[in-house]
């Protein structure tokens, strides 16, 4: 299949669309890593099984010739990983969640032959409430779904899924019906930015790349991804390879360049699986490498697997990795647009900013303008995830309400009480509710955020009850910035080994009131001189803890307790002889023998002994111990 020309692309995607709505029924098996996990590509297998077994005629490939069939596929993230694995079938948004593979006969038989709904597989809130359709749930009900438009809902795996839905016009448009300056103008009034951390101006950073004079340039998409917790641009770059590709081809046109990497962890084996899948394909019909549809336009892409150093999710150092050195950052300027990778310029973006640009194209900077508020256009794709009833991957319009995301989409906090989320990763900081201050107005943009020195990051969201403890939280992060650090530059090496083992005291029970001024001071230092943006921001978790909740850090260091009861250092286990019944079985599932007493009398705990486990209050069925 090589398409030559827009007019054939215009008229294969009229052909692949009739047959795709020639499918009579959809089954689309959520086949992203989380849901591959718990086994949807036995579901896939049973699925076409079961249906070869009925003769019933099974669509896996979508072919130019329409004919009625039964599409089954494997579709890119649906975004409830709670619910994993899901299926969804069209027509009508039926979601049927935590499926398994001996569930596959009954939903053919019923759902795919006869229409029936199958009531134990659709999904139920708290209450028990039922909800058939996909869109009628409240995890999806507020979402608005941009750069994750296709994700889910249609063959993860297929070009020609993708152009039967209109994949590839917006790139068709940019050769055909647009200069390069009215690229960037477009993407630039769109008020589109970098979705990677720190929300650069796109339209900018490509105007920069183009007035550069040099003939070879590099488009290069940032699938680094390095927060705990984050899996946004895995899922796009997973279920929807094709709309990268496409985006950063626009980029090319933008800026003059015709080559492009893609920068993936190896920890990422599905995506890169998907978007070598992808690669080969869009070659092959001529979407991809020379004279781009007839264009006299050229453009090829690589892709190239990083090692998993959070570092490299840097602009410089990131390059640096592309071309075989240490991912390592430098001194700038030069900035990246003028001298990035092999010293030529470079567009550097993250993928969820490429996926964005196909439909800013197609549909221009003022429908783009509709979501968001000013300066901030647009969506943003969070991974929410913690103490949270609904967990998983949701994009919601700029500008969203805290409590909207934490409470309608994430169904509210899961056995506890909320009181912080970490937003923005290792480079984030908190928001949260204590006796002063109340986030849950906030709203997630660029700039509401960087008001009160937080940041959006590149999208994690990871929500806290009261039995989280923020000193422990702000010890976690640091000691994974720590362990990440490059070494590269003093304040980031030295500075956040120092902190780290300041927090450590703290909540190992050594740590003194002198210990907060240090680590403001700490703090201060390593952002006002570390070489790169990762170590300027290294300290922000454990500033906006210490802002919210120093209370906590107090009682860590002045009453040596862990308000939590997190740290395990500073918990005492202790038996209440009124309430001990002497039934013996704390004493037997101690692993440390710290347990003594006689049967039918009240036991006691050994603290020189106790490891503090948990063991006891676990197994205690008269709630006789408690710590504190």
């Amino acid at each position: 299949m090589k398409i030559n020309s827009r007019q054939e692309l215009e008229e294969l995607a009229a052909l692949y669309k009739k047959a795709l709505e020639c499918q009579k029924k959809q089954i689309l098996i959520c086949s992203e890593t989380a849901c591959v996990a718990s086994g949807s590509l036995e579901i896939y297998d049973k699925m076409q099984e079961i249906m070869k077994e009925k003769n019933i005629d099974c669509v896996v490939k979508l072919e130019k010739d329409p004919h009625e069939g039964v599409g089954v596929k494997k579709s890119g993230c649906h975004g409830f990983c709670e619910m994993a694995p899901l299926i969804r079938i069209e027509p009508g948004g039926l979601l049927y969640t935590k499926v398994k593979p001996e569930d596959c006969e009954e939903i053919v038989e019923k759902t795919i032959l006869h229409d029936e709904i199958i009531d134990r597989l659709i999904y139920r809130d708290n209450t028990g409430n039922p909800y058939i359709h996909i869109d009628e749930i409240p995890f999806y009900a507020k979402q608005t779904r941009i750069a994750l438009e296709h994700s889910g809902k249609i063959d993860s795996e297929s070009i020609e899924e993708y152009i039967a839905i209109g994949g590839y016009s917006a790139m068709a448009k940019a050769l055909f019906d647009m200069t390069p300056e009215g690229i960037v103008d477009e993407i630039t009034k769109a008020s589109l930015r970098g979705r990677g951390g720190g929300g650069f101006p796109t339209g900018k950073k490509w105007s920069q790349v183009l007035r550069q004079e040099e003939e070879e340039k590099y488009v290069v998409c940032n699938g680094d991804e390095g927060d705990p917790g984050a899996f946004m641009d895995r899922s796009m770059m997973e279920g929807d390879s094709h709309k990268v590709i496409e985006g950063m081809i626009i980029a090319g046109i933008a800026t003059k360049a015709h080559h492009g990497y893609i920068y993936v962890r190896a920890e990422y084996p599905l995506a890169v699986e998907r978007l070598k899948m992808a690669i080969e394909s869009a070659e092959e019909a001529g979407l991809l490498g020379e004279n781009i549809l007839g264009s006299g336009f050229d453009f090829d892409l690589q892709i190239s697997q990083g090692a998993g150093a959070f570092v490299c999710g840097e602009g410089s150092a990131l390059t640096a990795s592309i071309e075989g050195n240490r991912g390592m950052p430098r001194v700038k300027p030069p900035r990246t647009v003028e001298k990035g990778l092999f010293q030529k310029p470079t567009v550097l973006n993250n993928v969820e900013t490429y996926c964005n640009v196909p439909p800013i194209i197609l549909k221009g900077a003022d429908w783009y303008a509709q979501f968001g508020p000013e300066n901030s256009h647009g969506t943003k794709a969070f991974a929410l995830t913690g103490n949270v009833n609904n967990t998983g991957l949701i994009e919601v319009p700029m500008g969203t309400k805290l409590k909207d995301v934490i409470f309608d989409i994430g169904g509210g906090v899961k056995g506890g009480k909320f009181k912080a989320v970490q937003i923005g990763g290792p480079s984030g900081g908190c928001l949260c509710i204590t006796p002063t201050v109340d986030h849950l107005d906030m709203h997630l943009d660029f700039d509401s955020l960087k008001k009160i020195g937080a940041m959006i990051g590149s999208g994690g969201l990871v929500v806290m009850d009261d039995t989280n403890c923020m000193v422990e939280v702000a010890r976690f992060f640091m000691n994974f910035t720590q362990n990440e650090s490059c070494g590269k530059c003093v304040p980031c090496r030295e500075g956040t080994k120092r902190m780290l083992e300041i927090l450590t005291d703290i909540t190992e029970g050594r740590g003194t009131l002198e210990d907060l001024d240090k680590l403001e001071e700490l703090a201060e230092m390593i952002s006002a001189t570390a070489l790169c943006g990762l170590g300027k921001t290294a300290a922000s978790p454990v500033v906006s803890s210490l802002k919210y909740f120093r209370d906590e850090f107090i009682a860590h260091v002045v009453d040596k307790k862990c308000p939590a009861g997190q740290c395990k250092a500073l918990v005492n286990f202790r038996i209440d002889p009124d309430q001990c019944v002497g039934c013996t079985k704390c004493a037997r599932n101690c692993p440390v023998n710290a347990i003594s007493g006689e049967v039918k009398k009240p036991h006691s705990i050994d603290v020189t002994k106790c490891i503090k486990c948990g063991a006891c209050m676990e197994n205690c069925n008269f709630h006789a111990i408690s710590q504190g």
